[in-house]
């Protein structure tokens, strides 16, 4: 039975990965159901089928968590901790999924990770954590609201004298293209976090070398991320979607287009796993902005700030409690 504790953390981190799909489903497709460029399910369901695709675009982000992280004995202590990590990163997802706050899934895993190893005492790489995590979590949400705001600019002087009706319908086609964008590029970030811990725990479980990702692994992880996402995160759809700012399709083009591109950026030329929910949901800011600063809800955007900042110690603070009552039995 030595393959039991292994298998227990793989579908700890495939329980992850669906929560993952679902509470980041409202990223991919929250603005092209808002504007009513495509209906709730036909979004789901190309957002799912996107997320499936983008998986297999590269495996940088997936060695990025997967071996920069963390550096966890082998054995059961570092499975512990591995186990601990996901359980601060689930928990962290649900909490943040019940009161419809779009946070940061990626920094839940970096933060559970970091939580567990400090509760057992062993290496928390804060270098790889500083350069792959923390500066590129800072980046992201600033690029994504100035890139929104240009953008946005650049639209409306092109369409100045662009028939409004006409104009939407067109708008919303080309969502299509763009909430499809937004979803691969979601794949290729966040299908790759969960094939990077799952690797993490088959290397310390003593199952396998190196940092190459398992043909099996990346087809698991692109599944399971994909039917979380059709299963679809209404709670958080609603607030990226309507209560940030009341979205039109040029600005839900815009901000998409945006979000899309600097995940592309960061995954493929940097192997950042930056946060999904931060770069779309600054976008929108930097999108509504446009209009008139008072256009956006600032005081709904200062709470989804709030459990962006909570996160990374949340998660780790759920994880660490959990790597001690692992360690107890």
């Amino acid at each position: 039975m030595e393959w039991l504790p292994v298998t227990v953390v793989i579908l700890l981190a495939m329980g992850f990965n669906y929560t993952n799909g679902f509470h980041d489903a409202a990223n991919a497709i929250a603005t092209s159901v808002s504007t009513r460029a495509l209906t709730p399910r036909i979004a789901l369901l190309m957002a799912a089928v996107f997320n499936l695709i983008g998986a297999f675009l590269g495996e940088g982000v997936a060695k990025t968590v997967g071996s920069g992280i963390i550096d966890p004995p082998s054995g059961m202590t570092g499975l512990a901790i591995v186990a601990a990590s996901l359980v601060g990163a689930i928990g962290w997802n649900m909490l943040t999924w019940w009161y419809g706050l779009p946070s940061s899934s990626s920094h839940a895993l970096i933060g559970g990770m970091a939580g567990a190893s400090l509760a057992a005492g062993t290496t928390v790489l804060w270098s790889g954590i500083m350069n792959s995590i923390i500066i590129p979590m800072l980046i992201s949400p600033v690029a994504g609201m100035i890139l929104g705001y240009l953008v946005m600019t650049a639209i409306l002087w092109i369409f100045r004298n662009g028939h409004p009706g006409r104009l939407g319908r067109d708008f919303r086609i080309a969502q299509t293209a763009s909430a499809a964008a937004m979803a691969l590029g979601h794949g290729l970030q966040d299908a790759a976090k969960t094939m990077g811990i799952v690797v993490l725990a088959l290397v310390v479980g003593g199952y396998h070398e190196g940092a190459h990702i398992p043909l099996w692994v990346t087809i698991t992880s692109a599944l399971v991320i994909s039917a979380g996402t059709y299963a679809g995160g209404w709670r958080i759809m609603r607030t990226l979607g309507r209560k940030i700012i009341d979205l039109d399709p040029p600005q839900g083009f815009a901000a998409e287009s945006v979000a899309a591109s600097v995940l592309y950026v960061a995954g493929l030329a940097f192997h950042a796993p930056i946060s999904t929910t931060h770069t779309i949901t600054s976008a929108i800011m930097g999108v509504g902005a446009t209009k008139r600063m008072s256009a956006v809800r600032w005081g709904v955007a200062k709470n989804i700030v709030g459990a962006w900042v909570f996160t990374f110690p949340g998660a780790g603070i759920v994880a660490a409690l959990t790597y001690w009552i692992i360690a107890i039995f």
